[in-house]
């Protein structure tokens, strides 16, 4: 039985689990390969932990499953699981040192959140006009 990793990642409403395997390279994110998923921009977004460590998943299969929120928060959750992933399946402190200079959020969830919509008014914080006469 070969090693397996289980990692995932949250964005907003958005929570994205995966799992590493031992295989060819290969990344499929809701059964869709990362070639094809999405648009270039949420591509990008997704590959940014791979473009900062060549080579990070040579031998390895990534199967990542994504569920609730928007496009963009998704990629987001993928992006933060994969990461996480690589970091743990290769076990290598200079990667974690790379990931958080560029960016904190690979390794740790963004936690905000939308606010909430309050009675009497549009959205959050903006209220319908009142009239005086």
């Amino acid at each position: 039985m070969g090693k397996i990793v289980n990692t995932s990642g949250k964005r907003k409403t958005a929570v994205a689990r995966a799992t590493f395997k031992a295989g060819n390279g290969r990344i499929r994110i809701n059964s869709v390969p990362l070639e094809i998923y999405g648009t270039e921009l949420l591509r990008m977004k997704i590959s940014e932990p791979l473009l900062l460590v060549p080579n990070a998943l040579d031998g390895v299969d990534v199967s990542i499953g994504v569920q609730g929120g928007g496009v963009t928060g998704q990629a987001e959750a993928v992006r933060t699981a994969l990461a996480r992933g690589i970091l743990e399946w290769r076990n290598d402190p200079q990667i974690k040192d790379i990931y958080l200079s560029y960016d904190r959020t690979l390794l740790v969830n963004d936690s905000r959140q939308k606010e909430t919509k309050k009675p009497h008014g549009r959205g959050a914080r903006a209220k319908f006009q009142k009239s005086y006469r």
